[in-house]
């Protein structure tokens, strides 16, 4: 079983290279899935501070978390097909400049 530390640790790497491939790649499905790494550092962050404090608000805030994050998956994944149909592209690039 893993202490709370190297939860912690576990946690604070996902959320970095979340983060990472978040701002180095350009492609929106790989930044979308980035995103969720970076919910699942912070969901695996949650149950540990828990976890070390011993009350049960790190879980609920976790449960809140994927509920937040299964939405934000749903829209997201919508968009991006959206945007697929209308340009062709997954480059953010080509999305940079928007007409009103």
């Amino acid at each position: 079983m893993a202490t709370e530390g190297q939860l912690v640790i576990l946690g604070a790497a996902l959320f970095a290279m979340g983060l990472v491939g978040f701002l180095t790649r350009r492609n929106l499905i790989i930044m979308f899935l980035c995103t969720e790494l970076m919910f699942q550092g912070v969901l695996v962050n949650l149950v540990a501070m828990g976890k070390i404090h011993g009350q049960l608000d790190g879980q609920v805030f976790g449960v809140f978390l994927l509920a937040v994050a299964a939405v934000e998956a749903a829209v997201a994944l919508g968009l991006v097909v959206l945007l697929f149909r209308r340009r062709g592209s997954l480059a953010p690039d080509v999305w940079a400049i928007m007409q009103g």
